[in-house]
């Protein structure tokens, strides 16, 4: 798709691939009327400047549309709408190995339990050692700083997302 197509698309097409690239609707709504964009540039800086104006159960509903780390899965049947845009972004876990991805699945457990939300981390180029290492370092926080970071996370996710949609 060409950014011309995405500008041209009916509002409820546009908010479809929008909420592929984020599900917080406080995020792709916007972004539907925030439309025609002139450039990627523009584009990605009417995403960044929404970002500050997200409340908490804004990121939360952005989280919810994510799949576990590790949950391959769950990542092809629970969420195959994002499948074309979400793909390499777990690549690392695919091929670990069977200890790491068991932790991830423990780690993932316990972060959800103490937070109340998912893992959220950029995994794109990540191995699932890696992914394992920052949730286990990210474990001992409070939530308002989880929320923060996972947050920023969900962001840099929602970039790489848009340009794979373009």
């Amino acid at each position: 798709m060409t950014l011309e197509e995405l500008n041209q698309l009916p509002a409820d097409a546009a908010l479809t691939l929008f909420r592929d690239c984020c599900a917080a609707d406080a995020w792709a709504r916007p972004m539907v009327e925030r439309r025609p964009f002139h450039s990627m540039d523009a584009l990605h800086d009417a995403s960044r400047a929404l970002w500050p104006t997200l409340t908490e159960a804004d990121w939360l509903a952005a989280f919810e549309a994510h799949p576990k780390i590790g949950d391959i899965k769950s990542l092809r049947s629970r969420y195959a709408s994002t499948e074309a845009l979400a793909s390499g972004e777990q690549s690392g876990a695919q091929a670990a190995p069977e200890e790491v991805l068991q932790r991830l699945k423990e780690g993932n457990e316990a972060y959800e339990n103490k937070f109340g939300f998912i893992f959220i981390v950029c995994a794109t180029g990540k191995s699932a050692q890696e992914m394992l290492t920052l949730l286990e370092a990210r474990l001992p926080n409070c939530r308002e700083t989880e929320i923060d970071i996972a947050g920023a996370e969900q962001a840099k996710i929602t970039h790489i997302r848009l340009d794979k949609l373009l």
